[in-house]
């Protein structure tokens, strides 16, 4: 079994301006500059043979070359727990078309359709019980930020390993749209 997500890539400038948001908050788990992406379809736990499929159909996926902004901070939680800040992405149809072709192309190969409404942003930390006052004064500090565009022309099939300190991905198949 292979943990699988498809993503485009932040670009190292835009990540390098991403890092300079990431001190601030106490228990923080801060992504490292080559885990920060935008996850177009999470797939989950799939077999070698699915994989393939869905490689397979991801291939087959086209869309357009389109800029991309990253604007504002936010974050995930329930109740008065917050358990990731992530930076926002600026309304994106192209993006949105591309999410949704993916979506397309893991039912073609057999998965499951995704429960989640797709809610683009890049993952900046995961929080381990950060006081809330510090998570509110956080977001308020950095909530105007917005990012250059950068051009996105492919995307990637990434697996994850869960470790104790957190997850790494590794590009497993990359796909040039444009």
């Amino acid at each position: 079994m292979i943990r699988l997500f498809a993503a485009i890539e932040v670009p190292e400038p835009i990540g390098q301006d991403l890092a300079r948001l990431q001190t601030g908050l106490p228990r923080a788990r801060w992504r490292p500059l080559e885990a920060l992406h935008v996850t177009l379809r999470f797939f989950g736990e799939i077999d070698e043979r699915r994989a393939d499929d869905l490689d397979a159909e991801l291939s087959r996926v086209t869309s357009p070359a389109f800029d991309l902004v990253l604007k504002g901070v936010g974050e995930f939680g329930e109740g008065h727990m917050s358990d990731a800040v992530w930076a926002g992405v600026e309304a994106n149809e192209r993006l949105n078309v591309l999410a949704g072709r993916c979506e397309a192309a893991a039912r073609r190969a057999g998965l499951e359709p995704s429960t989640r409404a797709y809610r683009p942003h890049v993952t900046l930390a995961y929080l381990r019980s950060s006081p809330t006052d510090r998570v509110v004064a956080w977001i308020r500090a950095h909530n105007l930020k917005t990012f250059e565009p950068f051009r996105v022309n492919r995307f990637g099939l990434y697996s994850s390993r869960l470790g104790h300190g957190g997850s790494t991905y590794a590009l497993e198949r990359e796909y040039l749209i444009g």
